[in-house]
């Protein structure tokens, strides 16, 4: 039994020994190793390490890409003096644990101001050589490019590497979004106010053009009508000229007899005339018994 526990009481110190001596550096970290507050060694790959108790002592930095967001979206001058709001978003990493260490104390928080005061420059100065529809929509993957080259200059010299910079707003001040949409207002309404003027001109002229067709096609009608009308009329005069010519007598008979047929319509039509005019010479006529 005093064996075992022996056993034991040794088999939990040299855990506790290994547990000093040895650490672990995962792929996700990097470890330095200090000794009396020195750096001595930085490990970058992962494994298994050994370290000196008491007098040695080790920290982790992440590798992995971190994220830096700008507190307050900034009031930037365009070229042509006018104020925009950018907002912006840095993807970094350490690169050089060892010189991170020894520029910012390993302070994330430090890294990160130090990067934004530099982004924030170097864009100002990005925007201020551009016009707002450079900013907004034709150079902005041009302004972010260069400010990433731009800023990772200083940031190498704190270990780190700026990775992306984008622009995450880009809008205008309250006190000039009404003007904005005032002026955007007052171009569409011209645009529209184009258009309709340029439509109503193609009205008139699709108009003019079918008043012309149709008064074309009245003359042709009317001019065809006419032909056909004057081929009829001289049909009819001569087949009226061939029946004169048939029996004289006859004929004036029949077109007397429709001229009385016109004039007398209804049972109480009057009419004055010399009873002995030549309109009634057939009704005296044939009344008489003559032929």
């Amino acid at each position: 039994m005093k064996f075992l526990s022996t056993f034991l009481a040794v088999l939990v110190a040299l855990f506790l020994v290994f547990s000093q001596v040895v650490y672990t550096v995962d792929q996700r970290q990097y470890a330095i190793k200090f000794q009396f507050g020195e750096i001595i060694s930085a490990r970058t790959e992962p494994g298994i390490a050994i370290k000196w108790p008491l007098i040695q002592n080790i920290r982790f930095y992440d590798k992995r890409n971190m994220t830096l967001t700008s507190a307050n979206a900034d009031n930037i001058m365009t070229a042509e003096k006018k104020p925009l709001l950018i907002d912006f978003v840095v993807l970094w990493r350490i690169t050089d644990v060892s010189q991170y260490y020894r520029s910012v104390s390993g302070d994330e928080g430090r890294a990160k101001q130090r990067l934004e005061q530099n982004v924030r420059k170097i864009l100002q100065q990005e925007i201020n050589l551009r016009s707002i529809r450079d900013v907004i929509s034709l150079e902005r993957d041009k302004i972010t490019a260069a400010t990433r080259q731009k800023a990772s200059a200083d940031a190498s010299l704190i270990g780190v590497e700026i990775v992306d910079v984008r622009l995450r707003r880009v809008d205008f001040p309250a006190e000039v979004t009404n003007s904005v949409y005032d002026r955007m207002q007052a171009e569409r309404l011209r645009v529209a106010n184009e258009l309709r003027s340029t439509g109503a001109a193609e009205k008139e002229k699709i108009q003019a053009e079918a008043d012309r067709e149709r008064q074309i096609i009245v003359a042709e009608a009317y001019k065809e009508a006419q032909t056909i009308k004057g081929k009829g009329d001289a049909e009819a005069t001569a087949i009226y000229a061939r029946a004169y010519n048939a029996d004289a007598e006859f004929y004036n008979f029949y077109r007397s007899l429709e001229a009385y047929k016109e004039t007398f319509q209804g049972r109480n039509d009057a009419l004055v005339l010399d009873p002995s005019s030549d309109f009634f010479r057939y009704f005296k006529r044939y009344r008489s018994g003559k032929p």
